[in-house]
């Protein structure tokens, strides 16, 4: 499990140090799903070609996608425990407030997400890097 954790991190680093290219691009693109918080907020200090910019804006849209499918999700329970109106003993939240509430999460981190991905696409944008890049 250890030389999982250092393969997976040496291929992430090599995908990170080749981030130039385009074929560093796409290696990074496949390894989204285990890029952490730290690796990220790294790359977006980082960041200074359009390549990256397109990454990053890569990253967030499937990030976007992913909440918005959460949140889809969660809608739908939100309504059929809505429809639930029978019930002996009362609870507080009531599992409908539950579903809401993670609705509500996963529809906030899409729209924040969405941001971002606006961010760093308009940043990949001939021109929009020296512009935009201290937003």
């Amino acid at each position: 499990m250890v030389k999982g954790r250092f393969f997976a991190a040496g291929i992430l680093s090599l995908a990170l140090v080749q981030i130039g290219s385009a074929q560093g691009a796409a290696a990074f693109q496949a390894e989204t799903e285990h890029v952490s918080q730290t690796q990220l907020k790294q790359l977006a200090r980082d960041a200074h070609t359009p390549e990256q910019y397109k990454v990053l804006a890569h990253y967030y849209d499937v990030k976007q996608k992913g909440y918005q499918k959460q949140a889809a999700e969660e809608k739908q329970e939100w309504v059929r425990r809505s429809q639930i109106t029978v019930s002996l003993y009362a609870k507080y939240p009531k599992p409908a407030d539950s579903a809401r509430n993670l609705y509500e999460y996963y529809d906030a981190k899409a729209a924040e997400a969405g941001a971002l991905s606006a961010k760093y696409s308009l940043l990949a944008e001939p021109g929009g890097g020296t512009a935009q890049q201290h937003m």
